[in-house]
């Protein structure tokens, strides 16, 4: 909950109430369910642990961040980089190798492991949240893909959806890229496709063609520019898509 001169939250119905101008806002929003997303907040104890959660399936993607410090990083864990890596959610950097995140352990449909590093539980008595999202039939999709470098919508991500993704979130993971995010609300087209990055403050960019509407998920195109890339042959990309 928070207020600012513009901005109220904390409200039952929605997430804020906005009653400045000039400015455009998107949010996106989660809700536990069964199978697709959890929250799980806890106490850490500078150990390696497990920690239960009410996911109902095997957590395939998860932030974990300090709450009560401000420059702690958002850590990440993802099933196709492996329970020896972790990402950084507002940093541009590729996937590193590192047991004090998740301790070299894979989630269950039960337990979560985090390690002794200081934004997954290093710090005793310091508060955590984590965030466990999972691949639900025909809902959301935590997946992977090679880029191959074509640019006529070839490259086709098949989510198991029949009419296309909302969401989008795309990452390289072997080299270093932004955390670029994609919805229909702002435009998924054959066109350009506006892009918010998840790592850093910038407004959104316009200005490139990275991705094209299929019924089955999306299809990533490489644009000429090679920058804000969701397709450029030799990269290993990782995702999130909603339906």
């Amino acid at each position: 909950t928070a207020n600012y001169s513009f901005k109220a939250s904390g409200f039952q119905d929605g997430f804020g109430n906005y009653n400045g101008s000039g400015v455009s806002v998107v949010g996106w929003m989660w809700k536990r369910a069964p199978g697709y997303f959890d929250v799980v907040c806890y106490i850490g104890n500078d150990s390696n642990r497990n920690l239960s959660h009410n996911l109902g399936a095997v957590p395939e993607m998860m932030w974990v961040r300090r709450r009560d410090s401000t420059g702690g990083d958002w850590e990440v864990y993802h099933k196709d980089t492996g329970n020896t890596k972790y990402l950084v959610l507002n940093s541009t950097a590729a996937a590193s190798t590192s047991q004090y995140r998740w301790n070299n352990t894979t989630p269950t449909e039960s337990v979560f492991t985090v390690g002794t590093a200081t934004n997954t539980n290093g710090g005793n008595g310091d508060a955590y949240i984590a965030y466990l999202f999972a691949s639900l039939d025909g809902i959301s999709k935590v997946g992977s893909y090679s880029g191959d470098g074509t640019t006529n919508g070839s490259k086709v991500i098949d989510c198991g959806f029949t009419s296309g993704a909302r969401f989008i979130m795309i990452k390289t993971s072997n080299t270093g890229g932004d955390w670029m995010v994609y919805d229909t609300t702002r435009g998924i087209i054959v066109g350009n496709d506006p892009i918010l990055s998840l790592n850093d403050t910038a407004a959104e960019v316009t200005t490139y063609d990275n991705l094209i509407p299929n019924s089955s998920g999306f299809a990533v195109i490489q644009n000429t520019d090679g920058a804000y890339t969701t397709n450029e042959n030799g990269h290993s990309y990782i995702f999130y898509a909603i339906a």
